[in-house]
C-alpha cells in the first residue's frame, strides 16, 4: 500500500509571543523577547523570578465560564488552541466522517497546578482526605485529548504523548503515521503546557536547568552564547490539524506545507543530559531524512531544539555538523526558545508552526540575546545571530529532545 500524502491544513496558537498567527510570526521574525516577570505567584524567594508568560486573554470564546472551573490552566490552553485550529482550517465538522477524525495531544507534566493546589491545600488542612472530585481529571495529562475530541465529536484514534519536551513533537508524528498508513483522514494535534508554578520553578531551580540572569531577564534566553545558563520557563499551546491530502483537496482546503518525514532515537544515556557527543541528535535527524527519503543536501533550515542549556547546545550543533558534513555550513539554523522560552512538552508543536511559517515566508527566523561566542560551538555554522535572514526554504526540520534522552525530527515541505 503506498502512503498517503499528510498536509498541514490549520494551526491555532495561544503563545508567549502572542495569540493569533500574525503576532507569533511577526514577534518571532522580529526578534521579540517575551520574558517578563513572574506575576502568576509571589517569586521573591525563587532563584529564578522570570518567565515567558502568555498574555491575558478571553477565554469564553473557546469555554464556557462553568467548564472553565473544572479545567487545569494546560487544558484550557488545549482547548483554545485547537478551536482556533479548526477554525483556521475551515473545515465543516457536520460535513466529516468523525469516526475518521481523531486527536493526539500532548503535555509534559499536564494539570501541575492542580495538583499543586489540592495537595497545598490538603496539607494545610485539618488531615482529613476533602480532595475535589475534579482534581484527577483536571490533573491527567490525557485528559486535554478527550476534552477536544468531546467538543468536535471526534471519534478515531484519541490518546496523549508524554516524552518531556518532546511531546508534541511524538503527537504530531504519531499523528503523521495514523494518517499516512491510512488510518485516519484527519487528526488534531500538538501539545499544551502550564508549568509557570511554584512547584515547576522550584524544581528545575533545583536541578539548575533554568537561567537565573534575573538582572537580565529580557536577554536571559541566549541559545549558543558562551554565558547562557540555561532554559527560560514558557507556557502556552500550539496546535495543528494533520489532513490526507486527498481530503483537503477535495474539500478546498488551504494547506499551509507537507509533513514529509518524522525520526525518533533515545539518548540511551543520561536521567536529563544530553549525550555530549550528540549520538541520539545525529541519529533522530538521520531517521527523519530517511523517513522523507531525502538527503541531507535538501535541507535549507533547522529549527534547532536550542534551549540555551551549557551541554544542549554543544552536543546538537556536533549533531549537525557530524551528519550534514559540509552542507552543515550552508544551512541556515535558528533557536527561537530565545524569544517564547522552552515551553516543555509544547515547544515541538509551536516550534513545528514556526518552521512552518518560515517555508511559508522564505524568511529564517533570528535566534536573539547572542553577544560572546562559545568556543565549544562551531562559529562557522549559520546560527541566524539576532536579525531574520531571507531565504527560500523548500525543507526546514524541526528537532525536539527531551528528560530521558527522547529525541524527535520531523520534516516540513513547501506546498
Amino acid at each position: 500500500m503506498n502512503p498517503k500524502r499528510v498536509v498541514i491544513t490549520g494551526i491555532g496558537l495561544i503563545t508567549p509571543l502572542g495569540h493569533t498567527i500574525e503576532e507569533v510570526w511577526g514577534n518571532a521574525v522580529n526578534g521579540y523577547s517575551s520574558a517578563s516577570p513572574i506575576t502568576r505567584f509571589d517569586a521573591t524567594e525563587f532563584k529564578t523570578k522570570f518567565a515567558c508568560q502568555v498574555p491575558e486573554f478571553d477565554l469564553e470564546p473557546f469555554v464556557e465560564k462553568k467548564e472553565a472551573r473544572r479545567l487545569d490552566l494546560y487544558a484550557r490552553y488545549a482547548m483554545v488552541a485547537s478551536t482556533k485550529a479548526i477554525q483556521d482550517s475551515n473545515v465543516v465538522i457536520e460535513d466529516l466522517d468523525r469516526e475518521n477524525c481523531g486527536v493526539i495531544w500532548a503535555s509534559g507534566i499536564g494539570g501541575i497546578e492542580t495538583f499543586e493546589d489540592e495537595v497545598t491545600s490538603f496539607v494545610k488542612g485539618d488531615g482529613k482526605p476533602r480532595f475535589s472530585p475534579f482534581f484527577i481529571p483536571k490533573m491527567i495529562p490525557d485528559i486535554a485529548a478527550g476534552l477536544i475530541s468531546m467538543k468536535f465529536g471526534f471519534h478515531g484514534v484519541n490518546f496523549a504523548t508524554v516524552s518531556a519536551c518532546a511531546s508534541s513533537s511524538n503527537a504530531i508524528g504519531t499523528a503523521f503515521d495514523f494518517i499516512r498508513i491510512g488510518r485516519e483522514k484527519i487528526i488534531i494535534c500538538g501539545g499544551s503546557e502550564a508549568p509557570i508554578t511554584r512547584c515547576a520553578i522550584g524544581g528545575f531551580n533545583s536541578m539548575k536547568a533554568m537561567s537565573e540572569n534575573n538582572e537580565n531577564y529580557l536577554t536571559a534566553s541566549r541559545p549558543f552564547d558562551v554565558n547562557r545558563d540555561g532554559f527560560v520557563m514558557g507556557e502556552g499551546a500550539a496546535a495543528l490539524i494533520l489532513e490526507e491530502y486527498e481530503h483537503a483537496l477535495r474539500r478546498g482546503a488551504k494547506i499551509y506545507a507537507e509533513i514529509i518525514g518524522a525520526g525518533y532515537s533515545a539518548d540511551a544515556y543520561h536521567l536529563t543530559a544530553p549525550h555530549p557527543d550528540g549520538l541520539g541528535a545525529r541519529l533522530v535527524m538521520k531517521n527523519c531524512l530517511n523517513d522523507a527519503n531525502i538527503v541531507p543536501e535538501d535541507v535549507e533550515y533547522i529549527n534547532v531544539h536550542g534551549t540555551a542549556t551549557p551541554l544542549g547546545d554543544i552536543s546538537e550543533t556536533k549533531a549537525i555538523v557530524d551528519l550534514f558534513g559540509d552542507h552543515a555550513y550552508k544551512l541556515n539554523i535558528s533557536a527561537t526558545k530565545s524569544m517564547h522560552g522552552h515551553l516543555l512538552g509544547a515547544a515541538g508543536a509551536l516550534e513545528a508552526a514556526i518552521s512552518i511559517f518560515a517555508i511559508q515566508n522564505s524568511v529564517v527566523p533570528p535566534t536573539i540575546n547572542f553577544e560572546t561566542p562559545d568556543p565549544a560551538i562551531d562559529q562557522n555554522l549559520n546560527l541566524t545571530l539576532i536579525k531574520p535572514q531571507k531565504r527560500d526554504i523548500n525543507i526546514a526540520l524541526s528537532n525536539t529532545f527531551g528528560f530521558g534522552g527522547h529525541n524527535v525530527c520531523l520534516a516540513f515541505k513547501k506546498y
